[in-house]
């Protein structure tokens, strides 16, 4: 919707509205994640195409993807590692496009590894400029960390995690009353500054260094809520099973488990601190 020229709009974005094509993001390599500027598949262009070669891995959700959005370097010797990167509309079924199975922590297959191999890729399917690819990464991330704040899911959790509570006896438990009272006001600035960002914001315009403090923050209190309901739920969340037999109350080593790659994936904490410091404060 802001980079792609009128023939990849045309192309691709009633796909994406209706669901029809689903799309995953190839950015992360290894040795290139938080230090995303490292990465080092290449893009070789000769005549109309790309001859692409690398790998991406914590590709979230590969195996059903149609499509993905890759970062890829097509210029080796650019003066700084942020240039000569560009973004390249990958199609997941052409020939040398291999995708393996990532299992994590908690037992389940959200990830995966993007093996490329000399994948011909059509040059119509560059977005932006040759070697201008940073720029549409940088606008593409903060809305991305935006949408990992979750506030909206955070919120409705919350009243989920005030449920599970009364089940189990401990709204008047004074400990848990004051654990979930210290949750809820944060979860109250987060959201109120949600709320300033969004109001503030013209269509079309970059979120700026707020989308790392949303990040920041909203990870936090995803994983907060997770051990709480873990706190509540007591020995039965422990219990190693399934999906199809998990507790009813929905919290559990699952939940939990997975919760741990919130202040890892779509920039670390340690990058979100990093970027608040110096683009926001000016440190």
């Amino acid at each position: 919707m802001r980079f792609g020229n009128a023939a990849q709009q045309e192309r691709f974005l009633l796909g994406i509205l209706s669901g029809e094509e689903y799309w995953c993001q190839g950015f992360s390599e290894p040795g290139a994640g938080s230090d995303l500027a490292a990465l080092r598949t290449t893009a070789v262009r000769q005549g109309d195409t790309f001859i692409v070669n690398g790998q991406k891995t914590w590709t979230t959700t590969a195996q059903h993807a149609d499509y993905m959005f890759t970062l890829v370097r097509t210029d080796p010797d650019a003066g700084k590692p942020q240039q000569g990167i560009s973004m390249l509309l990958i199609d997941l079924t052409l020939p040398g496009v291999e995708v393996r199975p990532i299992r994590t922590i908690d037992g389940d297959h959200h990830v995966n590894e993007v093996f490329l191999d000399n994948v011909e890729v059509p040059a119509d399917l560059l977005v932006h400029e040759e070697n201008r690819g940073w720029d549409v990464a940088k606008f593409l991330l903060g809305n991305e960390r935006v949408s990992i704040a979750n506030v909206g899911q955070s919120k409705a959790e919350i009243r989920l995690l005030k449920q599970l509570l009364a089940t189990h006896d401990l709204l008047d438990d004074p400990i848990m009353a004051m654990k979930l009272a210290d949750l809820e006001a944060d979860f109250l600035a987060q959201e109120v500054t949600n709320l300033r960002m969004l109001s503030a914001l013209a269509p079309g315009a970059d979120v700026g260094p707020l989308a790392s403090l949303l990040k920041l923050r909203g990870s936090e209190i995803q994983q907060r809520i997770q051990e709480l309901a873990m706190e509540a739920t007591g020995p039965a969340a422990a219990v190693w099973a399934d999906a199809s037999e998990r507790d009813s109350d929905g919290y559990g080593t699952h939940g939990w488990l997975f919760s741990r790659a919130f202040t890892i994936f779509g920039g670390s904490s340690e990058v979100m601190k990093n970027i608040v410091a110096k683009q926001s404060l000016g440190l």
